[in-house]
């Protein structure tokens, strides 16, 4: 059974969506309700880190208080120091 749904959304987002539909030969209709079922469906975190990642996940422990974006920055600035 299909339902209507209205969204509210930006003009400029929705006519990129319709371009982006009409590009693949889809409504945008079927485009939304796929991205949709796909969001329902899969982990967000799976779907991005590939399978030697996920295997490592949980292996390091780190600080409560260690701050990556701090760590992550010092290391780019050493490497670019020179």
């Amino acid at each position: 059974m299909t339902t209507k749904l209205t969204l509210t959304i930006e003009e400029s987002v929705i006519d990129s969506a319709k371009a982006y539909a009409r590009d693949q030969g889809r409504s945008l209709s079927d485009v939304v309700e796929n991205y949709l079922k796909l969001l329902a469906t899969k982990s967000p975190t799976e779907d991005t880190l590939s399978p030697k990642v996920l295997q490592l996940r949980g292996s390091i422990k780190l600080p409560e208080d260690f701050d990556y974006k701090s760590e992550l920055g010092n290391a780019i600035a050493e490497k670019y120091a020179k």
